[in-house]
């Protein structure tokens, strides 16, 4: 398990809930994927000019961060891509800013979020707001966020 520290950072994406019903994450990224272009110019770049990180956050029904309620099975999800702190929203898109965290970052892979989740509780540590999903845009590969300190 690796630790690292990600100051508060902002997200613009397709906004679904769990409410949706089933599927409804992947419509939200087909929907991002779509119309990227309508928002490739906020994405917050590194020096070479590539695009930072692509997101599937999360956040509770109250948008205040916390874990998926009902064990995991209710909630926000924001599929989009890290964006420049000043940027504004497109019409049909929402942004997000995520609270700053000290992370366990794990690589994405079935089961890695019940695994990550058992081993937590076995070293004591708890889950202090909802996991996030990322990809490494240069490599292609997914990790997941499990946020355990606020920072």
């Amino acid at each position: 398990m690796v630790k690292v520290i990600k100051e508060e950072f902002a997200v613009i994406g397709k906004e679904g809930s769990t409410s949706d019903g089933d599927g409804f994450i992947q419509k939200l990224w087909d929907d991002a994927n779509g119309h990227f272009s309508e928002v490739a110019h906020l994405a917050k770049r590194d020096s070479n000019g590539g695009i930072v990180g692509i997101w599937g956050a999360m956040s509770d029904i109250s948008r205040s961060f916390k874990p998926w309620e009902d064990r995991f099975s209710k909630g926000l999800y924001l599929a989009g891509v890290e964006c420049v702190d000043h940027a504004e929203a497109p019409d049909g898109w929402t942004k997000w800013t995520i609270p700053g965290y000290e992370y366990i970052v794990v690589e994405n892979h079935s089961g890695a979020f019940e695994e990550t989740l058992g081993q937590m509780k076995e070293e004591g540590i708890s889950l202090v707001g909802a996991v996030h999903d990322y990809t490494d845009p240069a490599t292609g590969k997914g990790y997941l966020y499990f946020p355990i300190r606020e920072v």
